[in-house]
């Protein structure tokens, strides 16, 4: 069929051009073998557009890794550092003994040098009562009291602690004169202005003798008399770090 078509489309272009070898021409086609490549009319003809190149995934650049870190500064109080509490129960000589144990409570934050709180307020340190003693005389303004802080309890977490502790609000009461220590000064100045009579045989300097030294001798116990150190409860306790403290 397609041969055909060929031969007939010579024809027409010879007939076109015209001339005397035409007639020729014309009669030599058919004699010609026209070798065509064969045609494969059975394909399907495929007139989509080519597939667009499927791109490759890129693969993405690893993270670098975080530089690590510094390690924080470690949460501590130096040596010197005041920490303020106040005593939960009262202190007094007349009825607390050596060796027994007391708290106070921290009054407010302590902070570290760079601002960060150490030691909550509310934190409780327990002391031991190492030396009580009342003032015995008029001359003792202080009596004595020694308190040794011992451990810092934050939460429930415990530390030991080095530091010593003053109570800032202590106070001195007087105890009553006590009736027989009167009498015993009293019974003292009698013997006295006794020997004095009998001594000299004088009544009368006897009498304004033993009358005098009566009031010396209430007088005197009156001075002597003991005075209990008292540590009021909710009182001040000014605690000062001896070593550091980490927490």
């Amino acid at each position: 069929m397609a041969s055909k078509r060929l031969a007939i489309l010579a024809v027409t272009i010879l007939a076109a051009c015209g001339g005397a070898d035409r007639d020729s021409i014309a009669a030599d086609i058919p004699s010609r073998d026209l070798q065509l490549l064969p045609v494969d009319t059975s394909a399907t003809l495929d007139d989509r557009a080519a597939a667009a190149p499927v791109a490759k995934p890129v693969a993405a650049k690893p993270k670098p890794k975080p530089k690590p870190q510094a390690a924080p500064a470690p949460r501590a109080l130096s040596s010197g550092t005041i920490i303020p509490t106040a005593v939960d129960q009262e202190i007094n000589s007349r009825s607390n003994k050596k060796g027994e144990i007391v708290t106070t409570t921290v009054s407010s934050d302590v902070v570290d040098s760079r601002g960060r709180i150490i030691i909550p307020a509310g934190s409780k340190v327990t002391m031991q009562i190492t030396e009580l003693r009342e003032s015995e005389n008029k001359g003792d303004k202080t009596g004595k009291l020694t308190l040794t802080p011992t451990q810092l309890a934050i939460g429930s977490r415990s530390y030991v602690l080095t530091a010593s502790a003053e109570a800032l609000d202590r106070q001195l009461k007087d105890r009553k004169t006590n009736a027989g220590d009167v009498a015993k000064v009293g019974a003292g100045a009698a013997i006295v202005a006794l020997a004095g009579r009998v001594i000299g045989g004088n009544t009368k300097g006897a009498v304004i003798g033993g009358v005098l030294g009566g009031a010396v001798g209430t007088q005197r116990a009156v001075e002597t008399q003991d005075r209990d150190v008292v540590v009021p409860a909710g009182s001040r306790v000014q605690l000062t770090l001896q070593t550091g403290l980490t927490i």
